[in-house]
């Protein structure tokens, strides 16, 4: 089984929004030599990283309900410009959408297991779906 992220996606209210962002960090790792992948730097690290790179994803967080996920490649020491020491989560940038599961708010990242992971939908990030308010109210009274 294996063990999952569950992060805030902060200033994303769709998974469209999220999907340009992804394809900017690609852009610029791909520009950079690192290659096309989509990483996202965070203070802690994972302790259980080992679970996590068997077949986990970052699963994110928005406008009150899991709405994606990511797959997470690796986990990789960067410093910021300040020098303080972080982690970029590395991810493989294709998003996929995850039925619409409430979560509060929390800072930082949760581990998730798969038993409590939502499922995934079927289709793309770019079809057409129900607003994103829509979708989190229908999953926060039980009907999603």
């Amino acid at each position: 089984m294996s063990l999952h992220l569950i992060k805030l996606c902060v200033g994303a209210s769709h998974p469209q929004d999220l999907e340009a962002w992804v394809a900017k960090r690609v852009a610029a790792n791909k520009k950079s030599g690192r290659g096309a992948v989509h990483d996202h730097v965070t203070r802690m690290r994972p302790r259980r990283e080992s679970e996590l790179l068997a077949g986990g994803s970052l699963y994110w967080v928005m406008k009150g309900a899991v709405r994606a996920r990511q797959r997470i490649i690796g986990l990789e020491d960067v410093a910021g410009a300040d020098g303080i020491r972080r982690t970029a989560i590395l991810l493989e940038p294709p998003l996929v959408l995850t039925a619409a599961q409430p979560r509060r708010a929390f800072q930082g990242w949760r581990y998730l297991t798969s038993d409590d992971a939502p499922e995934d939908l079927k289709g793309n990030v770019s079809s057409t779906a129900a607003p994103p308010e829509l979708t989190s109210e229908l999953a926060n009274l039980g009907l999603l």
